[in-house]
Formats: C-alpha cells, sequence, structure tokens
C-alpha cells in the first residue's frame, strides 16, 4: 500500500466536527499557496514515508473505543495512489473518516464518497475565480476542477463544509463576495485567520483584522446557511 505520511498527531478535538480524532498528514500537493503552513509537506516532502501504513493502524487498533475519527490532510491526500485502500483499513477498525482536499480530484473525491469511505469532507475554497491563480501560486489556473468539486459537495451525498483562509494580501471583501456566488447554497463555510506558520511558501504576508473578518462573515451569509469565523 503506497501511502507518503510525514505526520500524525495522536489527538485532536479540533479537526474533525464532532469527533476525538487522530490527524493523519500525508505529503505532497499539486498547488503552491504562499500562505500554506505546512509548506515542508508541498515543496520538500520525503522521499520515504515517515509513518508506515502498519504504524498508524496498529495505534488505531489500540484506541479502539476511545477515539471516534481520523482526519486525513496534506499536502493533498488525493494524490495518495492507495488512499481508498487505507480508508477501507481504518473504516474495517470502525473509525469515521474525514478528508481535506483541495477539490482538485473531483473524480477521486467523488469515487470516495460513491463507495462510502468518507463521513465528512472539508474542501478548500482559495478564493474568487478572478483571484484563484494568485492564490494558489499556479499562473493561469484553470478551476473547472474547482467548480466540479464543489458542485458535487453541494449535491449532499456526504457531510462537508467549505473553508477559505482570509490572507490581507489576497482577500478583500469583493473576493470573499466572489466566494459566495462560488458555493451558493452550502450548508457550512468557514473563514480561517491566516496564521504564520514560519515555513510558509511565500513572503510578507498578513492576517485580516476582526472586524474586516466580520464584514466578510455578513457578506458568506448572504448565500450560505451558516459562516463561522475560525482563529479570531
Amino acid at each position: 500500500m503506497i501511502m507518503n505520511i510525514q505526520g500524525f498527531q495522536k489527538l485532536t478535538l479540533l479537526d474533525f466536527p464532532g469527533k476525538m480524532a487522530c490527524t493523519v498528514f500525508t505529503a505532497g500537493c499539486n498547488l503552491r499557496c504562499p500562505f500554506c503552513h505546512n509548506s515542508r509537506l508541498v515543496i520538500d516532502p520525503e522521499k520515504t514515508s515517515e509513518y508506515s501504513v502498519d504504524e498508524i493502524l496498529a495505534y488505531l487498533k489500540k484506541r479502539q473505543g476511545i477515539l471516534d475519527g481520523v482526519a486525513i490532510t496534506g499536502g493533498e491526500p488525493l494524490l495518495q495512489p492507495d488512499i481508498d485502500e487505507f480508508i477501507k483499513k481504518v473504516r474495517e477498525l470502525g473509525f469515521a473518516v474525514k478528508l481535506d482536499t483541495n477539490g482538485t480530484f473531483p473524480d477521486r473525491l467523488k469515487a470516495l464518497v460513491e463507495q462510502g469511505l468518507l463521513d465528512y469532507v472539508a474542501m478548500d475554497v482559495k478564493n474568487s475565480p478572478s483571484g484563484y491563480s494568485e492564490t494558489v501560486g499556479i499562473g493561469g489556473y484553470d478551476i473547472s476542477k474547482i467548480q466540479e468539486s464543489i458542485g458535487f459537495l453541494l449535491e449532499n451525498k456526504v457531510d462537508y463544509e467549505f473553508r477559505t483562509t482570509v490572507v490581507r494580501e489576497f482577500h478583500s471583501v469583493f473576493e470573499i463576495d466572489g466566494i459566495g456566488k462560488m458555493i451558493k447554497g452550502a450548508k457550512r463555510h468557514y473563514l480561517q485567520a491566516f496564521v504564520d506558520s514560519g515555513e510558509l511558501i511565500g513572503f510578507d504576508l498578513s492576517a485580516v483584522p476582526k472586524e474586516e473578518m466580520l464584514e466578510m462573515q455578513k457578506i458568506m451569509l448572504k448565500y450560505v446557511d451558516f459562516c463561522e469565523i475560525r482563529g479570531v
């Protein structure tokens, strides 16, 4: 089973809504967001996995009845060739599974949902269509796959949330309104405050003040059922 796992948090009360969980961090990403706080996983992933699948499964066996779920994040987890097999093993042990994704692999996302392998999906919506290329660090970026993933999640075949990390250099109320239009009708959206982890891909980035975040929240609530600010 090919899974490049570079990080493992044995307990989290934050990463999987309503669950006591652990978090698995996979290596590699197809985007280059300047504000990414896991840049080590993105631009310099180790060739060999730091944690083996057997190690992770052994830990989960010991935590049956204690932990409720496993959150799989990255990087971009859907780059992992055998993620479906890994999730099946996790679910066989009785754990719920949450997937974090950037939405660039709609076919893989649909396949996992249709196999009943996911309980919750958190998809990053990086920016409005006009600002997407700059925000993901790739010139001329085609967002059609992003839009396909959004459309699929809006069908409510799996529980989900959309989320946007808000960075002063990339987001204004104009961009937030554009995001609202992209995900109109969504059940849940989070505006996440940017935090400099010290391991960013880009430079000279800053957070948006709380007052402006509150204005952005009001804008989002015109389009979605629920919007909350995280990290302020």
